[in-house]
């Protein structure tokens, strides 16, 4: 077994290590361009950002590197539900009452900016496209091939690896349910938090079911998770929650040292904040909605009702109605750690584990 795996090559990467594209902004230029240049796969989570925003991220990048880096986005229907918006008022009222800030009593409306940010993607000559939630429609599979961009698709059971697999997806990023931030679950049904297979229960499977390339995701945090998630077939890793703590990361202040003081224990799976499941760590906001026993609006309205709230939070340094997306292994996470020395560990210690074999 090596380090070096045949996907490196395919990516131009020299260590099997993808940084999760993080929408929201903890995947800043910096985290990229630094995770690029120190030999794994940047990400540039760019699900929210508006599309010259996103050119101006991506035009820096390049400017900062020469390496192989990839942009993500949320594959989904963008189109408001506003069933459920108002019992979910119910509980947000009361919060922006306590963050001092005004009811929001008018319609929300969603940006949906997916077209024109595939269209960026084309522009720029983005060379690595992932997507969550879902796989690239057909249309944009097909120019993205024709452009030889390489598609990378989350998925989060083998039924979707197959369907991934054979809409033309390069890469298949199996997610486990230890995974920090959004579930990757294509279809989330009603009163459900997507598939719950464990990152290496669901490795292996996928890996015999698909022929492409498949990269582990989910709680794995240091070299013995990348050695691991190889010997089970994976040909790399994609971390996220690792490099939430490094310096270049966008993730707030108090944010990162919610992260440092949590355990495994920590973290629940919830839709309160986005409409769609996603593993953060457990506080007052979503406490709210459990004590009140309120379901939230559905994804992508909930994720807008909410936006105030958490920019408000954030400015306030209150971590008690902030998102804190992360996953089942932050024990083992370094603070204030650059973006290359995280890299430059996992490999020597991934290294050390291999040669002692």
């Amino acid at each position: 077994m090596r380090l070096n795996t045949e996907l490196c090559e395919k990516l131009g990467i020299d260590f099997p290590i993808i940084q999760a594209g993080m929408a929201g902004g903890p995947t800043t230029v910096d985290l990229v361009t630094n995770v690029s240049n120190a030999g794994g796969l940047g990400t540039l989570g760019a699900a929210y950002m508006k599309p010259e925003e996103m050119r101006t991220a991506i035009r820096k990048i390049k400017e900062r590197t020469t390496k192989p880096f990839a942009v993500n986005l949320f594959c989904t229907n963008w189109q408001d539900h506003y069933e459920g918006v108002e019992e979910s008022q119910k509980v947000l009222n009361p919060i922006r009452e306590k963050l001092g800030l005004k009811y929001m009593d008018q319609q929300v409306m969603t940006n949906n900016f997916f077209d024109k940010q595939f269209e960026v993607l084309l522009e720029e000559k983005v060379p690595v496209l992932s997507t969550a939630f879902g796989v690239l429609p057909r249309d944009k599979m097909a120019a993205a091939k024709k452009q030889g961009i390489t598609v990378t698709t989350m998925i989060t059971t083998v039924r979707e690896a197959q369907l991934a697999e054979n809409e033309g997806a390069d890469i298949i990023i199996a997610q486990g349910s230890d995974a920090g931030g959004h579930r990757g679950t294509f279809e989330i049904e009603k009163d459900t938090l997507g598939a719950a297979i464990g990152t290496f229960s669901l490795v292996p499977q996928v890996v015999d079911a698909v022929s492409v390339p498949v990269v582990a995701a989910g709680g794995i945090m240091d070299s013995r998770g990348i050695v691991a998630a190889l010997a089970l077939g994976a040909q790399a890793v994609q971390m996220g929650t690792a490099f939430l703590t490094t310096i270049e990361s966008g993730a707030h202040p108090v944010y990162k040292q919610a992260l440092i003081n949590s355990t495994e224990e920590s973290t629940v799976i919830t839709k309160v904040f986005s409409g769609r499941p996603a593993r953060g760590i457990n506080n007052a906001f979503i406490q709210a909605y459990q004590d009140a026993k309120i379901p939230p609006a559905d994804f992508p309205t909930q994720n807008t009702l909410t936006s105030d709230i958490r920019r408000a939070a954030a400015f306030q340094n209150n971590p008690d109605y902030m998102s804190l997306w992360a996953g089942q292994a932050t024990r083992l996470l370094l603070n204030e750690i650059t973006a290359e020395n995280l890299i430059r560990k996992l490999v020597a210690g991934a290294d050390r584990i291999l040669s002692s074999k």
